[in-house]
């Protein structure tokens, strides 16, 4: 008995299945914008009533890329009244999502052939590369409109410094780029993202042009600048902005000190050294750090000691300002969270191809971000600084 085999041409069947479900989709679509367009004129087609409100003329073809692949929809033309559509509506909305994650692989360093295959996996249609170069152009000029805007929200009591640092190429080489960044709470005590900029390195240079251009685009009023110790953001700051006093952020400081601590230490230290930052008043808080750098001699942690001695006094300077403020501007944690948000986002990277892609993706999350409840709700409330009319009154 003869065995008949049958083969079959998975191809041609993956394809049939598609233009079955694409040519479904298509359908279902056009139903529904023929629903509207009843319920808009309150009036089927050809159908002549005296609740009718303006009247069909025809329709033309427009193109949507939906996970399908392209389908045609026939647009109603209608005299009288606006044809408005949720279906236009939600496709906008995607056709935004599915830029912003062209955009993202793009600056990501994902090549234009990967970004295709990736384009097509997920929405069955490959993006051209001229379309991903487009789209790039298209990113570069928003991201930079955004980085550059004028910054109108008037003054910026308190404004937060960092630095972070990605790998980039450069000649053929690898090396650090760093990425300056600060965050200020304005006047109603909401915060917002008020630069990014590249710097080769966290000197003063690099600082002074940053804190130089932040200026210039409008930041004023700044009372308080929040970061970590470094000499050279230190020197810009007293330059640009001679009125505004230091705050080393605490949770820095406490790592500087635990450096020259042992592990089997660093709870005990710990708990000694937030018991400084606990006491209500400036005078209570160095009485305690006198008494903390004594006990640190005594466990013959001299260099630990010392640390908290040369330091402590600049990261007391949030006491002189309201306490209701001051969880949340004696530490850096609010840029710190940031950072690991955007850390987190270029890991996958590894190596920018150069400083500007690096730059373009993290002002790319930080726009995001600003976005979202983040940039949203209120931050501090600032009645309690304007009531305080002289910081230097504050609990001493």
């Amino acid at each position: 008995m003869s065995k008949k085999i049958i083969q079959l041409n998975e191809g041609a069947i993956k394809d049939e299945l598609k233009e079955l479900v694409r040519g479904s989709v298509e359908e279902t679509l056009n139903d529904l914008l023929e629903k509207e367009a009843q319920e808009l004129t309150q009036a089927a087609r050809y159908e002549r009533t005296e609740a009718r409100q303006g009247y069909r003329s025809g329709h033309y073809n427009r193109s949507l890329t939906t996970t399908s692949g392209d389908v045609t929809l026939k647009m109603p033309r209608l005299k009288g009244i606006p044809f408005e559509t949720a279906i236009i509506e939600r496709y906008r909305r995607r056709e935004s999502s599915v830029e912003e994650a062209l955009i993202e692989m793009y600056l990501a360093g994902v090549s234009v052939r990967r970004v295709e295959d990736i384009t097509e996996a997920l929405w069955g249609t490959k993006v051209s590369p001229a379309t991903v170069s487009e789209l790039n152009k298209k990113a570069y000029v928003h991201i930079e409109q955004w980085r550059n805007r004028p910054l109108q929200g008037g003054k910026y009591p308190y404004v937060y410094v960092d630095g972070i640092y990605l790998k980039r190429n450069w000649g053929g080489e690898f090396e650090n780029v760093s990425i300056l960044v600060a965050l200020g709470v304005n006047e109603d005590g909401y915060r917002e993202v008020i630069g990014a900029a590249e710097g080769m390195k966290e000197d003063k240079a690099s600082w002074l042009a940053f804190l130089q251009w932040l200026k210039g685009r409008g930041l004023d009023g700044v009372r308080l600048i929040v970061g970590d110790k470094c000499l050279g953001m230190l020197d810009a700051a007293a330059e640009m902005f001679p009125q505004a006093k230091y705050q080393r952020c605490t949770v820095h400081f406490y790592r500087n000190v635990f450096s020259a601590t042992p592990r089997s230490r660093m709870k005990l230290v710990a708990k000694m050294l937030k018991a400084i930052h606990a006491q209500e008043s400036k005078s209570a808080a160095r009485e305690k750090a006198l008494q903390v750098a004594e006990a640190l001699r005594t466990m013959k942690l001299r260099e630990a000691a010392k640390k908290v001695e040369d330091s402590i006094e600049e990261t007391l300077t949030y006491m002189e300002f309201p306490y209701e403020h001051w969880l949340r501007i004696r530490t850096n944690n609010v840029i710190e969270r940031l950072n690991r948000e955007i850390r987190r986002r270029t890991r996958v990277v590894g190596t920018f191809p150069d400083g500007n892609s690096a730059l373009m993706l993290v002002c790319a999350r930080l726009r995001h971000v600003a976005g979202t409840q983040w940039g949203n709700k209120k931050y501090l409330n600032m009645k309690h600084l304007e009531n305080q009319a002289d910081p230097d009154s504050a609990v001493s």
